[in-house]
């Protein structure tokens, strides 16, 4: 029989054949389409690769590739690799990067009221109520006019709450508010304001170059962030002398950016995934950062033989008052700033006091169950 012979079995055959074909999609079987690939995002961090920060950068992305299956791909490079640090911003809004992972202080340049996410004293709050501020009191709205209103084409997601910032890392013990006169200091963000205004002349720099800078004399004394960071990148190697507890960066948080086109550009399923990875990434960024922190605190301690000494108060209260003026002159030149810290004083002034008069002090409880530990920081007199 050749091809173009048919006999009525074999024509019966066909049409029953056909029919449950038909039949299968009718009742909604799935039918098997060609599988496409998995879309691939290219993104920078504004860390070394060797912080714990760039690794809370592939934590998330790691989060985004096992929940989406693999069906988004995210990789992470680490500062410099694309862009410079501070050049995050502009490489994810022209899309030269698909997004990355930094902080909003970092772009202080660009508009300075996109630093009260985290940089002062937050009005009384930790970063955790800031980003319960952001959340619901109205700061995402607030965080997307900002970026519409310098014209970044970005999708910021704040995260990963951050533990209050030491002082600093100087030759000598600060013990009162002048000894930051005519100190060559790296801060960031309005920090910057403040410790000028403490009389410091404030270079702004990136993490991976602050120690060599340090190493070098260009600068007396410097911040960055928390006990593993500060041990990764080396302070340890050019100061001994770490003041723990400040105000100029008392409530920072991460940030996640995507470039705006690519985002909205994803179907709803994965935006959904990905804003669920950042709460959950935010959560276990916060849980790793207390066990990694506090080993770290002791090994500088042991190890490095750093000594550790609290803030007088004096100098915490001078970087209030300073902070205040520093706000209300921003306030008087630009009224997104002003709007911003309106929005903050509101919910910080009844989330603090519940705070404050609800939980209760961890001092007591620690003193009595382990007393006074040998790697404490030294209480020094304001």
């Amino acid at each position: 029989m050749t091809d173009s012979q048919t006999t009525p079995a074999s024509s019966r055959r066909t049409f029953l054949t056909g029919a449950a074909v038909a039949g299968t999609a009718a009742l909604g079987f799935p039918t098997v389409v060609k599988a496409q690939g998995p879309i691939t995002m290219r993104w920078q961090s504004t860390w070394p690769q060797k912080d714990i920060f760039h690794e809370y950068a592939l934590d998330f992305a790691k989060k985004v590739n096992d929940m989406t299956g693999g069906d988004l791909k995210i990789d992470v490079l680490p500062a410099g690799a694309v862009v410079p640090a501070f050049g995050l911003l502009d490489a994810v809004s022209k899309g030269t990067l698909d997004g990355g992972h930094g902080v909003l202080v970092y772009h202080y340049g660009k508009q300075t009221a996109l630093a009260l996410w985290g940089s002062g004293p937050g009005y009384g709050m930790d970063a955790n109520m800031l980003l319960s501020w952001h959340k619901y009191g109205g700061g995402k709205q607030l965080l997307q006019k900002l970026y519409a209103s310098i014209g970044a084409n970005v999708m910021s997601f704040p995260y990963g709450p951050m533990f209050t910032q030491p002082l600093g890392w100087y030759k000598k013990p600060i013990t009162k508010a002048d000894d930051f006169k005519g100190l060559k200091f790296r801060t960031v963000g309005i920090s910057i304001d403040v410790f000028q205004g403490l009389g410091a002349a404030v270079n702004a720099l990136p993490g991976a170059e602050i120690v060599p800078a340090m190493d070098r004399g260009l600068l007396d004394a410097a911040e960055f962030n928390n006990a593993t960071s500060d041990r990764i990148l080396g302070f340890a190697d050019v100061s001994k002398v770490c003041m723990l507890q400040s105000y100029h960066q008392n409530a920072e948080q991460l940030e996640i950016t995507f470039n705006k086109t690519k985002f909205d550009g994803l179907p709803d399923k994965m935006k959904a995934i990905i804003e669920n990875a950042v709460e959950a990434a935010s959560a276990d960024m916060a849980w790793k950062s207390i066990d990694r922190y506090s080993k770290d605190y002791i090994e500088l301690q042991t190890k490095d033989k750093v000594r550790f000494y609290k803030t007088p108060d004096s100098v915490l209260q001078k970087q209030l008052e300073i902070y205040d003026q520093v706000v209300d002159k921003k306030s008087s030149d630009n009224p997104m700033f002003k709007e911003i810290v309106e929005s903050q004083k509101a919910f910080a002034a009844r989330a603090v006091k519940w705070d404050l008069d609800t939980n209760v002090s961890r001092r007591m409880a620690y003193n009595h169950y382990f007393g006074a530990k040998p790697g404490a920081p030294a209480q020094k007199k304001s």
